[in-house]
């Protein structure tokens, strides 16, 4: 078949390749256009863009599929779009335009967490397993009946970590969907269940609230990392908690810890930093002062002076 793929970030590019290398044909590619990136600002290609100029296909830039894009990728007469976090929604007539539709890989078990962040949305949920789904593109947000679907233990992964490896697994079962519609053996069925939803997050939502259990905290973290990023304050200065992870009952001398610690309390340890939960303490690993570089956190607890609290 002819393909059309459209994508943007950095788990797309997985889905690319992978059709690349089959016996369809990719004759064109969609993508958000350059973005400045870096404190110089400078216009760097998305992950996709780079991607499929190594891959000597030819890309198209659009920040929206506006009356322009749709026309530059009619002509194209795709068989079939293949959409991967491309950033922005395929509405009519583009919708109608390839011969077998759109098909979409999302990366979360549908119905559950429609929309723009699904796996930051699940784990930070709490939730027990996260998976991808390959289904049918349709006018309403990821509603669209589903070819194919995968599931993983969720495990203690992060978001970030989470997205790389289900980007890997998800091109495997995409490919295999585009296989099936191009031989006519792909049969969908309609999601069942009540849907949830996942808006794109924003900084507030990595903020650590410390009154909440440890597990609750820690899923926050993991859900928030390593974007928009976790956080919290200490007199009134941000401080970015880049790796956290469930505290072991012993210190480093392998003697029981010292007595519970109030939820936001922080304890800086000889080789550890411990902060305080409605449940057990969180060990914080790696840190990010404000207007500093990243450190490890016993680093940063040594120069605390003693035992404080972060900011309700």
């Amino acid at each position: 078949m002819r393909l059309v793929f459209a994508g943007t970030p950095a788990p797309a590019v997985p889905s690319l390749e992978r059709l690349a290398a089959s016996g369809h044909e990719i004759v064109g590619v969609v993508t958000r256009p350059d973005a400045p990136l870096g404190r110089k600002r400078v216009l760097t290609p998305s992950p996709v863009a780079a991607a499929a100029a190594g891959l000597g296909l030819p890309v198209v830039k659009a920040a929206r599929l506006d009356s322009d894009a749709t026309a530059e990728i009619t002509a194209l007469e795709p068989d079939l779009g293949v959409i991967v976090a491309y950033g922005g929604l395929v509405r009519q007539p583009l919708l109608s335009a390839p011969r077998h539709g759109w098909i979409n890989l999302h990366f979360s078990l549908l119905p559950a967490w429609r929309g723009a962040a699904p796996v930051q949305h699940s784990i930070i949920a709490g939730d027990a397993e996260l998976g991808a789904a390959v289904f049918q593109l349709v006018p309403e947000l990821d509603a669209g009946d589903v070819f194919a679907e995968f599931r993983r233990p969720a495990g203690t992964a992060t978001a970030g970590e989470a997205l790389e490896r289900l980007a890997v697994d998800g091109a495997g079962l995409l490919a295999e969907v585009v296989d099936a519609i191009g031989a006519g053996t792909a049969v969908a069925r309609p999601q069942e269940g009540e849907p949830s939803f996942a808006p794109k997050l924003a900084i507030e939502d990595g903020r650590l609230d410390w009154t909440k259990d440890a597990h609750e905290v820690l899923a926050r973290y993991r859900g928030t990392t390593p974007e928009p990023g976790a956080w919290t304050t200490l007199a009134g200065e941000r401080l970015k908690v880049l790796e956290a992870r469930e505290a072991d009952p012993m210190d480093a001398s392998g003697r029981e810890a010292a007595g519970p610690l109030a939820p936001g309390e922080v304890r800086p340890e000889r080789r550890r930093v411990l902060v305080g939960t409605a449940s057990d303490a969180v060990e914080l690993v790696r840190v990010q002062p404000a207007g500093r570089a990243a450190m490890n956190a016993a680093d940063w607890g040594r120069g605390l002076g003693g035992v404080v609290r972060f900011d309700a």
